[in-house]
This record gives structure tokens, C-alpha cells and sequence, in this order.
């Protein structure tokens, strides 16, 4: 898998518009542990609970859809606030009533029409468990947090699952191939 491809993951979690003294914020769980993500049929991949721990500090920004032009909030500015609890990666952003844009963002949270996030990272670190019956399970252990976002629609399909499926495919084939090995080994010893 190519490590400096950034990687883009969805999270079925519900977001909310919020006020608080006049103030208005964006917050919900961009993603959550514990729960098991279907990448495409026989794959699988979680976070795990302490993915987050070495990338919080950095500069991150809130993003509407992954687009860069439309920033909700960024950390070193003080408008977004991102924290992991036992349940995910939390995160708020302050809306900035004077962009349009982020207005009517908040609107749509607010009405129902817009609920899903997605966030986009480095694997740093992660671990692959092969099953008998053929299906893989990847735990990302560390990541490399660039962006949060509130999207219309999941990030699941981007290419990252596409690389992570090539990914996938090469290491069935190298594991066919040593197991050809095997059995050729095997069958020398029998000779």
C-alpha cells in the first residue's frame, strides 16, 4: 500500500448544530472505536482507540466534503477542538456566522440533511490479522491526522480503499506463492 497516498475514512456517526451564548458550532465523533467498517466484501479495518494519540497537537482543519476552500475550523486558530474519549474522536467546530458557506452547512446539519464525517490521515502504523476463511481485518494503531470533515457523502469508496484493495490483492498473491513454495519443499523431501 502506498504510505504517502492520504487516506480518507468514513464513520456512521450523527453530527449536531449547536448554540451556546450566541455562539454556533458543529460537533459530533469523526470516528469511533470499537466499530468494524466493511471496506468491500471479506475486508474490514477498525481504529484503534489510541490511533490518535501522537497527531491531536498538530494543525488539523475541519473541512465541509474534504474541499480546502471551505474550511470550518482549523486548531492552531482555535475554531476547531478535537478530543478522544472512550467512544472516538470527538471533535467541535465554531462556525463562523459571517461565511455563507458555513451557515448554511450549519442549516443543513441542523435540518437533518447533512450527518455523516469522514477524516483524512497517514497510516502510520497498523496490523493485519488474515482469517482462515479468507477475509483480512486491518486495525489502524497510528495515524497521521491532516483533516476532519462533514460530508454529504462517505469517503468509503474514495481510492484509498482502492489502494488498500491492491494492497490486499499483492499480499494474497505472496502468500499463494510461499505456500507453492512449501509444497514444492514438501514434495522434494518426499522424493
Amino acid at each position: 500500500m502506498d504510505r504517502t497516498a492520504r487516506q480518507m475514512r468514513c464513520a456512521p456517526t450523527q453530527f449536531r448544530a449547536a448554540e451556546t451564548e450566541g455562539a454556533k458550532y458543529i460537533e459530533g465523533y469523526f470516528a469511533v472505536f470499537g466499530g468494524v467498517y466493511e471496506l468491500w466484501p471479506g475486508a474490514t479495518e477498525s481504529v484503534d482507540p489510541h490511533a490518535f494519540d501522537d497527531t491531536l497537537s498538530d494543525d488539523i482543519r475541519a473541512l465541509t466534503n474534504h474541499d480546502t476552500t471551505l474550511v470550518l475550523g482549523r486548531t492552531k486558530a482555535g475554531t476547531l477542538e478535537l478530543r478522544v474519549d472512550n467512544r472516538g474522536l470527538w471533535g467541535r467546530a465554531k462556525v463562523n456566522q459571517a461565511d455563507a458557506d458555513a451557515m448554511n452547512l450549519y442549516a443543513r446539519i441542523e435540518r437533518g440533511d447533512v450527518d455523516q464525517c469522514s477524516f483524512g490521515f497517514d497510516i502510520l502504523d497498523e496490523e493485519t490479522e488474515w482469517h482462515e476463511d479468507g477475509t483480512v481485518h486491518w486495525t489502524i494503531k497510528r495515524v497521521k491526522l491532516y483533516e476532519v470533515s462533514v460530508v454529504t457523502f462517505p469517503a468509503y469508496e474514495d481510492t484509498s480503499v482502492n489502494a488498500r484493495k491492491k494492497d490486499y490483492e499483492q499480499l494474497r498473491q505472496r502468500q499463494n506463492k510461499a505456500w507453492k513454495e512449501k509444497m514444492k519443499e514438501r514434495m522434494k523431501q518426499w522424493h
